[in-house]
C-alpha cells in the first residue's frame, strides 16, 4: 500500500466484511448459540440452516474450534455471512470489484453503476469509496432491491420451485437500514439512487441510460433473468457484468440461458469460487 487512499480502502474491506474481528470471542459461537443470539432474524439453525446456505458454498457461521486461519479463508472468499459486517461477498470480491472500477475510470468507459440485491450495503458502499477516492462525481450509484427480502417463488418459474429464501429473514434489510450503513461511513450523499421492489416491477423503468458495471446478486432463476432482461442491454460496451451468486444452479442456468437466447459469447470468468464476471466486448 503506497498511499493514504490504498490503506482507506484496504480497511475499508476489512470493515465492511467484519474480517477485522474474525479472530474475536464471537466467533466460536456454535449454531445453536448463535441463532439464540439472532432469534429474530433467523428461523432456522443446525442441519437446516446448512441445508439453505448450501446452495450459495457457505456456512452460517464458525464453528467452535476452527482456526484463526481458517476463519479469515472462509471471510476472504465470501464462504460466511459476518455477524456485524456489512457485507457477506468475502475480501476478494471487493479486491475484485475495486480492480473493475479502477478499469472503467482510467479506460473512460462512460455510465453509471448499479447493483441489483444489495442486503446491508455492503458492497455498494465499497463502491463508493473507490469513486469518492477517484473523485468520479460524475457517476451515480444505484441500489435496486427490495429492501424486504426476496420474492416467494413464482410457480410460472419451475426453476425455482421448492426455494425457500423468501423466507429467510436475515436476508431482509430495510432501506433506511442500509441508508444508515452508508452515513456510518459518511457516503451517503446525492449521489445514490435508491429504487425500492422485486425486480420484475422496478427493473424495466429505472431511468438510467448506461452502465459501466452492473453487479447482479439475485439468487433465484426468476430473480437473475428480470435483471439481464431489463438492464443488459444499458452496459456500454467495454462494461462489466458481475454474477455474485453464480455457483447457485439456478442463477448459473439463468445467465447461461439468456447468453444463449442473446448470442452472447464472451467468456465467463471465475472470481472466486462463488461469484463470476464477463466483459462485455468493444462492438457490444
Amino acid at each position: 500500500m503506497n498511499s493514504i487512499s490504498d490503506r482507506y480502502l484496504w480497511l475499508m474491506k476489512q470493515i465492511l466484511t467484519d474480517n477485522i474481528r474474525v479472530d474475536n470471542e464471537q466467533a466460536n459461537l456454535t449454531v445453536p448459540e448463535y441463532a439464540k443470539l439472532h432469534k429474530k432474524s433467523f428461523q432456522f439453525y443446525g442441519g437446516v440452516m446448512r441445508a439453505l446456505l448450501k446452495p450459495f458454498g457457505l456456512v452460517p457461521m464458525r464453528p467452535s474450534g476452527q482456526s484463526v486461519e481458517e476463519r479469515r479463508r472462509l471471510r476472504a472468499g465470501g464462504h460466511d455471512w459476518p455477524q456485524l459486517g456489512e457485507t457477506m461477498v468475502g475480501l476478494e470480491r471487493l479486491d475484485h470489484l475495486q480492480s473493475l472500477l479502477e478499469t472503467i475510470l482510467k479506460e473512460g468507459i462512460p455510465g453509471d453503476i448499479l447493483e441489483a440485491g444489495v442486503w446491508r450495503g455492503g458492497a455498494s458502499i465499497f463502491m463508493q469509496a473507490v469513486l469518492k477516492v477517484h473523485d468520479a462525481q460524475d457517476r451515480q450509484l444505484w441500489l435496486c432491491d427490495s429492501f424486504e427480502g426476496l420474492p416467494p417463488p413464482d410457480p410460472k418459474v419451475p426453476q425455482d420451485a421448492g426455494s425457500k429464501f423468501h423466507k429467510f429473514n436475515v436476508l431482509a434489510v430495510s432501506e433506511e437500514t442500509v441508508r444508515s450503513n452508508f452515513a456510518r461511513y459518511d457516503l451517503l450523499d446525492e449521489n445514490l439512487r435508491f429504487v425500492k421492489g422485486y425486480f420484475e416491477n422496478t427493473l424495466a423503468t429505472v431511468p438510467v441510460e448506461q452502465l459501466a458495471l452492473l453487479r447482479m446478486d439475485g439468487d433465484m432463476y426468476s430473480s437473475t433473468m428480470a435483471i439481464l432482461d431489463a438492464l443488459y442491454e444499458k452496459v456500454v460496451p467495454g462494461g462489466y457484468i458481475v454474477i455474485d451468486d453464480y455457483a447457485i444452479d439456478v442463477c448459473a442456468q439463468a445467465v447461461h440461458d439468456f447468453r444463449e437466447r442473446h448470442g452472447i459469447t464472451e467468456p465467463i470468468e471465475a472470481i472466486d469460487e462463488i461469484a463470476s464476471f464477463w466483459r462485455k466486448s468493444p462492438q457490444g
